[in-house]
């Protein structure tokens, strides 16, 4: 790394990491009273859950394929309820976990949780004894495995990999019968939850804002709860009502707000509906990088952070581009009121030419159906969009799903939405985002970096999904002086600005009336060598007039 690029990791002055970092409860869905955090300096001087390529980790050796986590830990008295639960919520990229020299579970793909029973493993005397912990992992950048904008060979719109152990590790101990996990599913005026668990009775509770909702038991773990009054969940009021679950052994506490997302014609013009009602999705593309944790903020308060910036600017909607985040990140969105699009992370091989050259020149038709992509990654990364699914159902704040993206390692996509679709009615999926499209999404998804954007009338709600990049660089405020990427040069911000304006007044609004029904610029900050950011990469700087951008976003309604 060079000493410009090094120098600049180091002008960030964000909130410091909490020690340990990221220990805040991890699961806010399912929280319940029992939880360690194994987060915070391991052996070797690493810390966790920072990458070992981040600042942050303190990593001071050559990343290789392989890198093997150790810590010891200890067990208070009176933690142990029945069984004892090692959480990993992302280690990148596959692992082999043991505890106190016994193998205890091995997980592949590095963007999601996996859990390990590890009872067994702590002995007859686990309150009198060190344990160890043990985590091998290998990351060779392996592309049958989801792995988004990483890249060995990092520039332009590809970024500093990442490796190892990424999200919160923690512990938990757990009744011989708990709640292992919940569906939660919203209306306009109640909830359906769905709950796994072997206990036959649960007590309930709901409370909103005005007070104690529901209060009853449940003799089976599916049923559906009216709410008089309702509250409903909206960027501008994100109302979110407190859940509560007992059984005779387990206790658990969550959350839900009540919303829907669905499509439906108005005045005979196919609209995108929050909450029954047309609404204009006003929104960002957000990658997720910061300049010292790479994969992560420095504590959770950077992604409130992120979303305070985003709506200091009038924008009610972010595209979380091939990654998925921390729980924290979601959790944040939905008691801040920030609309979420979720893209699957890709896998499988980026073809420059195919899938990036001739659609920007126009040739935008493909059969998936004849697609030669192998096998192995095909099934990879159908059993990574479902794991995805089902971990973020709960959130209110997504309300899209994107499959595949600009034709990337993309395969049948309509058999994929009938994969989705069975999983989640209730939200909105984009099998392929800016081209490539079949027979089957909820949505036009259409892209537009150079020239007018050009609208097409459809029998389905029109989503520009990806537009904009213009580039601004801000000295002392690039990653990289020496090189930079982005579609189309200003010299100042108020130039920035009012090109971002008129690209929304030429080419959007007049479309709003068409069947246009959101948009995502390009982007939230700067990423690396990419400087088409409203912020800079360290968040320092707006690049935009944030008066003349709230200014705009009030224009942008569906009357």
């Amino acid at each position: 790394m060079s000493e410009q690029i090094s120098r600049f990791k180091k002008l960030s002055t964000e909130i410091r990491p909490e020690d340990p970092p990221f220990s805040r409860y991890p699961r806010p869905q399912l929280k319940r009273d029992s939880y360690i955090s194994l987060n915070g300096r391991w052996d070797g001087g690493v810390t966790v859950p920072f990458p070992l390529e981040s600042e942050l980790s303190g990593f001071k050796g050559t990343v290789g394929e392989r890198y093997t986590y150790t810590r010891d830990f200890e067990l208070p008295r009176g933690f142990i309820k029945d069984r004892v639960l090692l959480h990993i919520d992302a280690a990148d990229c596959i692992s082999k976990v043991f505890v106190n020299g016994i193998f205890v579970c091995s997980h592949e793909g590095g963007y999601l949780p996996f859990t390990a029973d590890i009872t067994d493993a702590l002995g007859s005397n686990p309150y009198d004894m060190i344990h160890t912990l043990r985590v091998e992992v290998t990351d060779g950048l392996d592309i049958r495995y989801p792995y988004g904008k990483q890249s060995l060979n990092r520039g332009g719109m590809w970024y500093t990999p990442v490796t190892g152990i990424w999200k919160n590790v923690w512990l938990e101990s757990v009744p011989k019968y708990y709640i292992k996990s919940l569906e939660i599913t919203p209306s306009l005026n109640g909830v359906t939850i769905d709950i796994d668990s072997d206990a036959e009775d649960f007590h309930v509770e709901i409370t909103g804002r005005n007070g104690l909702v529901y209060s009853g038991i449940k003799c089976n773990g599916y049923f559906h709860i009216d709410i008089e009054d309702p509250i409903l969940w909206t960027p501008d009021d994100p109302h979110l009502y407190d859940l509560s679950i007992k059984t005779d052994t387990d206790c658990i506490g969550s959350y839900f707000g009540l919303r829907t997302v669905s499509v439906d014609k108005v005045e005979g013009v196919p609209r995108i509906l929050l909450n029954g009602k047309p609404f204009f999705f006003h929104g960002v593309l957000d990658q997720g990088y910061y300049p010292e944790g790479i994969f992560l903020p420095n504590s959770e308060a950077g992604y409130e952070e992120d979303i305070r910036l985003l709506k200091s600017l009038g924008y009610n909607t972010l595209r979380k581009h091939i990654k998925v985040e921390p729980e924290c990140f979601y959790e944040a969105c939905d008691r801040m009121g920030m609309l979420v699009f979720q893209d699957m992370v890709n896998n499988g091989k980026y073809r420059y030419l195919h899938d990036t050259i001739l659609p920007t020149l126009g040739d935008k038709k493909m059969n998936d159906m004849k697609s030669h992509v192998p096998e192995e990654v095909r099934t990879i990364f159908t059993k990574h969009m479902e794991d995805t699914v089902a971990h973020l159902y709960n959130h209110p704040s997504i309300v899209y799903y994107t499959i595949f993206n600009e034709g990337w390692g993309q395969f049948e996509s309509d058999m994929m939405y009938n994969i989705l679709k069975s999983m989640d009615m209730t939200r909105i999926v984009d099998s392929a985002s800016g081209w490539f499209k079949q027979q089957r999404s909820d949505v036009e998804s259409e892209h537009s970096y150079f020239g007018r954007y050009r609208f097409k009338e459809a029998n389905r709600p029109t989503v520009l999904s990806e537009f904009g990049g213009y580039t601004l660089k801000v000295s002392d405020h690039v990653f990289n002086p020496d090189r930079s990427y982005g579609y189309g040069v200003c010299k100042t911000s108020d130039e920035l600005t009012a090109r971002i304006i008129a690209k929304y007044k030429e080419d959007l609004i007049p479309n709003i009336k068409r069947g246009l029904c959101g948009s995502i610029y390009t982007q939230l900050t700067d990423v690396e060598d990419e400087i088409n950011g409203l912020y800079t990469y360290d968040r320092k700087i707006c690049k935009v007039n944030a008066e003349e951008m709230l200014e705009l976003a009030g224009s942008l309604t569906i009357d």
